[in-house]
């Protein structure tokens, strides 16, 4: 998915969605990453699992700007973050673990005030609130208040409106926390069709192992640091990804 202002030849758009190298991050006394590694190719849904407390949340704070890098690089779409921050932030979509959405507006007003802070005029503000509705299943909801949504279709609303720029790269921490096992899957489901159907990119942040498949991307994140990066079924191997992640963490019995 092209963001805007690019050719589809230019070096941003050949570039990972988003790239990670020698990243450190301290809250005091406190050493919260430790020199993380990572990218996400294009077109990829690549997991980054750990534990609570792992540094998961730390790092999508760092790559979406909430709190600065002074060490290492981020790149998302090939465009350096401390030195290009409007260009990488217009390529990039969020979803947090914490809701974002305002309960007591409609879906579609949510959506109008995200679009508006991305520069985008009205008419094409419903036009896209129209198109990204549809993708996640809730065009007939968008006069409907969030607070009369579930708790999936709020989730699936809130990547709707992670989408409204069209942006290259996906970041959902934790976005099924809290959801039934029914709108989980639902809410996993939709971020790989947009994936496979709109070329968009994902770095899907997670402690639960049953949300990754064999062939995708893996970034087990630990204390802190990179224990290992791959394809799931090769780090996993033999003795399955659960007591992979258990005998590399220290969690094993």
């Amino acid at each position: 998915m092209q963001g805007p202002g690019s050719g589809p030849s230019s070096a941003a758009d050949r570039a990972d969605a988003l790239r990670i190298t020698d990243l450190s991050h301290r809250f005091g006394s406190v050493q919260a990453l430790s020199d993380v590694s990572l990218s996400v190719p294009r077109g990829s849904f690549t997991a980054l699992l750990g534990v609570n407390g792992a540094g998961k949340t730390t790092l999508f704070s760092l790559v979406t700007r909430l709190y600065s890098n002074v060490s290492g690089r981020i790149e998302v779409a090939g465009h350096d973050l401390r030195r290009q921050p409007a260009q990488a932030m217009a390529r990039l979509g969020v979803v947090f673990q914490s809701r974002a959405l305002d309960a007591d507006l409609t879906v579609a007003q949510n959506l109008a005030y995200h679009a508006a802070l991305h520069g985008i005029g009205h008419r094409q503000a419903r036009e896209r609130t129209r198109q990204v509705l549809a993708q996640v299943g809730l065009d007939q909801r968008a006069g409907d208040r969030v607070s009369a949504l579930s708790g999936g279709q709020q989730r699936r609303a809130e990547i709707a409106r992670a989408l409204i720029h069209r942006p290259d790269l996906l970041l959902l921490d934790e976005a099924t926390v809290g959801l039934d096992v029914k709108s989980r899957a639902e809410v996993l489901a939709l971020t790989r069709r947009l994936i496979a159907v709109e070329g968009v990119s994902a770095l899907w942040a997670t402690h639960i192992m049953d949300e990754i498949q064999p062939d995708d991307d893996l970034v087990i994140l630990h204390k802190g640091r990179v224990l290992s990066s791959g394809k799931a079924a090769s780090i996993a191997g033999p003795s399955g990804l659960t007591q992979t992640f258990l005998s590399m963490t220290g969690a094993a019995a």
